[in-house]
């Protein structure tokens, strides 16, 4: 394990050497651009997946659940830029619907206000993988940027926890979130519901779910959310292969967290599948242009637009699904962070007129 381990880093120091190359000799490296839909992918982009494709790195569907949490984890934490500074980090349990239920409050640095809004955050991985340590450099970034206290959620994973189980908790971590706001230092008022892929989802079914709550989320921030696990949507194929993410990947996460393929139809696993969302809480969606799951995340943003729920629906059309944990090499995944931020600031400081 240490010599892969140490492999590993060997290989994330020469991707960041690589990755910082003058753009002119990356064009060279990179080759003729690749489009897809009318969309160019990102140059260094492109060569990074060049790089990742040499690595000899198996495919996320090839390894074991064990060997893909590590992966995964390592991936991040090499890649997710160094550590924005904040003010304040504290690990703790609460109750869970099945035992004590780990999360992480991060809380930005040199603030004044006594109650902060808050961002409830999700992680990625597919509701297989993923963890809060993986997580922690783009919990941190989004703390620091925002101004927001971050709580971030170790729910169960898949396949030793299947749907619903990390519905479950996420509804759970919300309501705890809720009830013991004004003691954390939040106020219960804006508390923004938030994630990335496997966490956008989460993060968009727990709002459905708690929408009648006295105090809902006051905003969903779904970042490429997958939204209808059919995966028939026309991004499916165009960017199922070569893109990092892909459709015998997606398959696989899809296989280990549902326990029947019937669970499809059940809008806590397809929210796209749910017959009203009216009533939810404005939503900032954002996707990739190659990414397979682009076409589920704008047709979620239309139909929270059809039923009357304020969103912005912004696509990110150079950048590949998974950016969240790129900021580090990828200047171009980089900005695309800053302007979520952005937009979530514009939107809490709405709230506030």
């Amino acid at each position: 394990m240490l010599l892969k381990e140490i492999a590993l880093e060997l290989q994330g120091k020469v991707a960041h050497l690589a990755l910082r190359m003058p753009i002119s000799w990356v064009n060279i490296l990179a080759g003729p651009p690749v489009a897809v839909d009318g969309r160019t992918l990102d140059t260094r982009t492109q060569w990074f997946l060049q790089l990742l494709a040499r690595s000899g790195q198996p495919a996320m569907h090839q390894m074991s659940v064990i060997e893909a949490r590590a992966a995964y984890d390592s991936f991040m934490m090499l890649l997710s830029g160094r550590p924005a500074p904040v003010g304040e980090i504290v690990d703790r349990t609460i109750d869970g619907p099945a035992g004590r239920l780990r999360v992480r409050l991060y809380r930005p640095a040199a603030t004044v206000a006594r109650l902060l809004p808050a961002i409830l955050y999700f992680h990625g991985g597919g509701w297989t993988i993923g963890s809060l340590e993986g997580y922690d450099l783009a919990c941190r970034y989004f703390c620091a940027r925002s101004g927001c206290a971050l709580v971030s959620v170790d729910y169960r994973l898949a396949p030793e926890h299947k749907f619903p189980a990390a519905v479950e908790d996420s509804t759970a971590a919300f309501r705890w979130l809720s009830s013991q706001a004004d003691g954390l230092g939040i106020d219960p008022a804006r508390i923004v519901i938030a994630g990335d892929s496997a966490g956008g989802t989460l993060a968009a079914v727990t709002a459905r779910l708690v929408r009648d709550a006295p105090q809902p989320p006051c905003l969903q921030w779904l970042i490429y959310p997958a939204t209808d696990l059919g995966y028939e949507s026309p991004s499916h194929a165009r960017c199922g292969e070569g893109f990092l993410l892909t459709r015998a990947d997606i398959e696989w996460f899809r296989n280990h967290y549902l326990n029947d393929l019937a669970e499809i139809a059940d809008p806590r696993v397809s929210p796209l599948r749910a017959d009203d969302l009216a009533g939810l809480p404005p939503a900032l969606v954002y996707t990739a242009g190659f990414d397979p799951l682009r076409d589920d995340g704008r047709a979620y943003a239309d139909r929270l637009s059809a039923a009357g729920v304020k969103t912005i629906h912004r696509e990110f059309d150079s950048l590949i699904h998974g950016f969240v944990g790129m900021r580090g090499v990828l200047q171009a995944a980089a900005r695309a962070m800053d302007d979520m931020v952005a937009g979530l600031r514009h939107e809490l400081a709405q709230l506030g007129r």
